[in-house]
């Protein structure tokens, strides 16, 4: 069973390019074999998001939006959002 649904997979690979300087997946294989290596995490909602960044990250000095538009967060588009560290 994948770890990472096709809409995951998908939202990562279209948006790859805003956190790394050129694309390191170029199928959802490749994708779902990267977020895994990087322990990569979905959550559900933008309020599970900002929460995880602020305990988890040096977010101190940052609004909820710059949160949400950081090149770790990309949004899936059906409300959930990956977060890729390190």
């Amino acid at each position: 069973m994948s770890t990472y649904d096709e809409a995951v997979l998908h939202a990562f690979l279209e948006q790859q390019e805003k956190l790394f300087p050129e694309a390191v997946a170029e199928t959802e294989e490749e994708a779902e074999f990267f977020l895994e290596d990087v322990c990569a995490l979905v959550f559900d909602t933008q309020r599970e998001t900002i929460e995880y960044m602020k305990e988890n990250l040096d977010t101190e000095e940052m609004s909820d939006e710059e949160l949400l538009s950081c090149e770790e967060v990309f949004p899936v588009g059906d409300g959930r959002y990956i977060v890729v560290e390190g």
